[in-house]
Order: structure tokens, then C-alpha cells, then sequence
């Protein structure tokens, strides 16, 4: 019994970087945009918990 099911087809990514966008439509683009807004928007948030930890821990050990 395999733990992989070979029969799925693999999940296409909905974007990747630097991949051909010239067959794609002007909605599909607006698409691909707010997907990456939203990823940045998420990666901005990252750095901003990973900033205040940092700050949080410094202040500690600044006493």
C-alpha cells in the first residue's frame, strides 16, 4: 500500500516566479496580482511579529 496516491495529478501552482504569462488573459493577471498581494501582505506580517519578538527579547535582556 502506498502512502502516495499516484493517480492524483500534481497541483498546479497558481503562480510561480518568473514563469510565461504571455498565453495568460487580462483577468487572469488582475488574479495573479492579488494573489501576490495577498502573499506579501502575509510576508509583511511575518516580518512584523518576527520584528516585535525581536524587539520584545531585547528590551528584556537590555535591563
Amino acid at each position: 500500500m502506498s502512502l502516495i496516491d499516484d493517480d492524483k495529478p500534481a497541483r498546479k501552482r497558481a503562480h510561480e516566479i518568473g514563469m510565461d504569462i504571455s498565453m495568460l488573459s487580462a483577468d487572469e493577471l488582475r488574479a495573479r496580482i492579488a494573489l501576490l498581494e495577498d502573499e506579501i501582505a502575509r510576508l509583511d506580517r511575518e516580518i512584523a511579529a518576527k520584528t516585535s519578538s525581536r524587539s520584545a527579547a531585547e528590551s528584556l535582556f537590555k535591563s
